[in-house]
């Protein structure tokens, strides 16, 4: 597979693409859902990944009745994962090298999450890796939240690249959706969603990892033209 235009910007999803959150978040997720005697199917949480907080809110209240507390065993879950987490792990495989490559290109790189901005300085502040993006778009940012555009064209926007000429990585399906929304070239780096037909379709490829993405990357044409940043 080679890309069908040169990749002048990259534009990244930040959890479950750059980071292991979600694993971890589905972990604590289970575990205190149980503990208030709810048995949550995989289905349900699948609802789950991807989306605005509101409609997270709003899937489980649609499973378990009006009257479910959802906010609070969110609530709940984000305090207990954070208390658990360790900063220095969960950097996914591969980061490093893409970005490492991605500078010596000097092709420009931006986030475009629907996380919060404190949420991206949590994860990737240490070590630098925060700096190491040119642009950083979270929630707050834009209007309406992936499946729309709005993130994707932000990040371009303050990137100053046209979308068409960016790459952009995703692992959730409501992400391959603004992506492709966005007109970008979209490669999907499945997390905990498996990719369907849709997504297949959305997507020029479905990468196994980031250092897939590398070696596409390095197969072109991409690569031969250097971006200058700033």
């Amino acid at each position: 597979m080679t890309f069908p235009r040169e990749i002048r910007a990259v534009v990244f999803d930040m959890d479950g693409l750059l980071v292991d959150t979600e694993t971890g978040f589905r972990d604590v997720f289970f575990a205190v859902a149980a503990e208030r005697g709810h048995d949550v199917p995989m289905w349900l949480f699948q609802q789950l990944i991807g989306v605005p907080n509101v409609s997270a809110l709003d899937a489980l209240r649609a499973h378990y009745g009006p009257e479910f507390d959802a906010q609070s065993m969110f609530d709940a879950c984000w305090v207990r994962f954070h208390e658990n987490l360790d900063v220095g792990t969960i950097l996914k495989a591969g980061v490093i090298e893409l970005l490492d490559h991605l500078d010596a290109l000097r092709i420009p790189r931006a986030i475009a999450t629907s996380s919060p901005r404190e949420a991206v300085t949590r994860y990737l502040g240490p070590g630098g890796m925060e700096n190491r993006f040119h642009a950083i778009v979270t929630k707050g940012d834009y209007d309406r939240p992936k499946p729309a555009p709005d993130p994707f064209l932000t990040a371009a926007a303050r990137l100053g690249i046209d979308p068409t000429d960016c790459l952009a990585l995703e692992d959730s399906h409501n992400g391959v959706r603004a992506a492709h929304a966005a007109g970008m070239m979209t490669v999907m780096v499945p997390d905990l969603l498996d990719p369907t037909e849709e997504m297949h379709d959305k997507c020029l490829h479905v990468a196994e990892t980031l250092h897939h993405v590398l070696d596409l990357m390095r197969a072109g044409p991409a690569g031969r033209y250097p971006t200058t940043i700033g």
